[in-house]
Formats: C-alpha cells, sequence, structure tokens
C-alpha cells in the first residue's frame, strides 16, 4: 500500500506565485507555505525579490535565482514580473515549467495584450489561473492551453441571461456582442 504522505511530500510543491507590476507593487499573489506567515513577511518577500531581480533581464528567457532558502524563477514582459517560488531543494526546470505555464495562460486570457492595465481588467482570470495551475502548494497543471480553456470555461457563460451573469460577465458579453456588431 502506497503511502499516500509519502507520495504528497515527493511531489514537487510550489510555495508561492506572484505576479507584481513594474514598481513591485502586486497584482495577483498566492502563497502556499507558511514561510511568511504574516502579510507583512509576504510583503518584504515581494520587495526584497523585486528589488533583486529588476536589473536583470527577464525578459526572453526566464531567469533563476535563490533567496532566503528559496529558489525563485521569474520572467517579465511589459510592466509585469512574474515570478515562482520554490524550497531551495526543488527541481528549477518544475519551478520554470510552472511559470511558464501561467505566462503563456495569462497570454492566451489577456489575448496577447499582457500588460498591467489589461491584467488589473482581467484579475479574476488571473486569479482563477492560479487556481487552476497550483492547490496548497500542489503542482496541477503547466499546460497554458488546458489553463485557459480550463478557465475560460469557468469564468464566461455568455448564453446566460444578462440577470444571472456577474457585472465581469456581463461587461465581457456585452464587449463580444459590440465587436460582433462593428464587425458585420
Amino acid at each position: 500500500m502506497i503511502n499516500s504522505q509519502a507520495l504528497i511530500e515527493s511531489c514537487p510543491t510550489i510555495k508561492n506565485i506572484l505576479l507584481l507590476d513594474s514598481e513591485g507593487k502586486r497584482i495577483a499573489v498566492k502563497y502556499y507555505s507558511e514561510d511568511w506567515p504574516t502579510n507583512s513577511a509576504k510583503e518584504a518577500f515581494e520587495k526584497t525579490v523585486f528589488t533583486k531581480t529588476q536589473k536583470t533581464n527577464a525578459r526572453t528567457e526566464a531567469e533563476i535565482a535563490m533567496f532566503e532558502n528559496s529558489i525563485v524563477v521569474y520572467k517579465f514582459v511589459q510592466d509585469l514580473h512574474f515570478f515562482v517560488t520554490g524550497g531551495d531543494n526543488e527541481n528549477e526546470l518544475i519551478l520554470a515549467t510552472v511559470l511558464q505555464g501561467f505566462f503563456d495562460a495569462v497570454g492566451i486570457l489577456l489575448r496577447g495584450n499582457v500588460d498591467k492595465k489589461e491584467a488589473l481588467e482581467n484579475l479574476d482570470l488571473i486569479l482563477l489561473c492560479l487556481d487552476e495551475i497550483v492547490d496548497g502548494g500542489i503542482v496541477l497543471e503547466t499546460d497554458s492551453n488546458v489553463i485557459a480553456s480550463k478557465v475560460a470555461s469557468h469564468s464566461i457563460d455568455s448564453g446566460a441571461p444578462l440577470s444571472e451573469q456577474t457585472i465581469g460577465q456581463a461587461l465581457a458579453t456585452a464587449r463580444e456582442h459590440f465587436a460582433r456588431s462593428l464587425l458585420k
């Protein structure tokens, strides 16, 4: 019989996923580790990571760095900074795969307009994206197309009456109808 605790401990785990703006401010963050028990500890970590990676050129490929007994893999695009953190014993390739899956899924969901304004307008999609990638620190999915399609299927049911949609969904539906009317 397989010991489920041993199986969970052998799985690659993520400590956090961060999406910060070009000033190091939070856009979307998820912590899966108790390494940072308070919000101020989390903010201090984010500030440290941002400050130490700011001068690197992680725009074409992901970069890897060590901070406070953690491996941080990061990548920048426009005015957004993507970070994935794992323990110092985690495999960097797995962390980089998680980062790339998150990065590409956000690109798909934002239709290629990957910048702070678009990210804030679609924050619900980005948070759903994080939930599809990692649960409780355990990596669930890294394929950006699968992640984006799951998020898209959760977020918008344009067939639902407007009265049953959230404000964000209603605006997206209205935007879609407006765009279609312009294309006719």
